[in-house]
C-alpha cells in the first residue's frame, strides 16, 4: 500500500527528475517564467515613460527659468550673509564655497543660495538678477547673458518615451500575430 510519502516519488525511492529534491514544510514554489517576463516587462516600461516624463518637464522647467530671466530680469544687490567652505575629495583642502545672501524685491525680503562657488566676505554685496514675476529665482548678470534655451534638454526624455512606445507597438503586432489564425 502507498503512503502519502512514497506517492510522486521515482523507482526506487528518490525524486522524479520533474519534482523538486526537496520542499520546506510541504511547501513548494512554482514560477511562471511568462508571467515573471511580463511584469519585469510592465515595470520597465514604467520607468521608461516616469523616467521620460520627469527629464522632459524638467528639460522644459529650466528653458522657462532661462526665458524668464532674460526677458523679465531685474538686478538685485544681494548681501552676503554666510559662506560655507565645501570640503574636497579627502576633506584636507575647500573645493569651493556655498554662501547665501538677502536681497529685497518689491519690499520682500528674499533668502537665497548665491549662484556658483567663489567666496565671498559677510556683508559684501553681489550683483544678482531675477525675474521680476518669480523673485526666488536668483542668478548672475554674467550667467544670464550666457544663457539660452536649448531643444538639447529635451533629447533623453522624448529618446526614453519614443523607446517605449517602440516596445509597446512591437508588443502589439507580436499579439496580433499570435491570434491570427492559422
Amino acid at each position: 500500500m502507498d503512503t502519502p510519502e512514497d506517492r510522486g516519488r521515482a523507482p526506487g525511492g528518490g525524486a522524479p527528475d520533474d519534482q523538486p529534491v526537496g520542499t520546506l514544510r510541504g511547501a513548494g514554489v512554482q514560477v511562471d517564467a511568462a508571467r515573471v517576463g511580463r511584469v519585469a516587462l510592465v515595470l520597465l516600461l514604467v520607468v521608461l515613460v516616469v523616467v521620460g516624463a520627469v527629464l522632459l518637464v524638467a528639460g522644459y522647467r529650466k528653458n522657462s527659468q532661462v526665458e524668464d530671466l532674460r526677458s523679465h530680469g531685474v538686478p538685485v544687490q544681494v548681501t552676503v550673509d554666510h559662506c560655507l567652505g565645501l570640503m574636497g575629495g579627502s576633506g584636507s583642502n575647500t573645493a569651493g564655497y556655498e554662501c547665501t545672501g538677502t536681497y529685497t524685491v518689491h519690499g520682500t525680503a528674499y533668502v537665497e543660495g548665491l549662484p556658483g562657488s567663489t567666496f565671498h566676505a559677510d556683508g559684501a554685496t553681489v550683483a544678482g538678477e531675477v525675474p521680476s514675476d518669480d523673485p526666488g529665482l536668483l542668478s548672475t548678470p554674467s550667467t544670464v547673458a550666457t544663457s539660452h534655451t536649448t531643444v538639447t534638454l529635451y533629447l533623453v526624455g522624448g529618446a526614453l518615451l519614443l523607446v517605449a512606445v517602440a516596445i509597446v507597438v512591437w508588443l502589439a503586432l507580436r499579439h496580433r500575430r499570435g491570434r491570427r489564425p492559422a
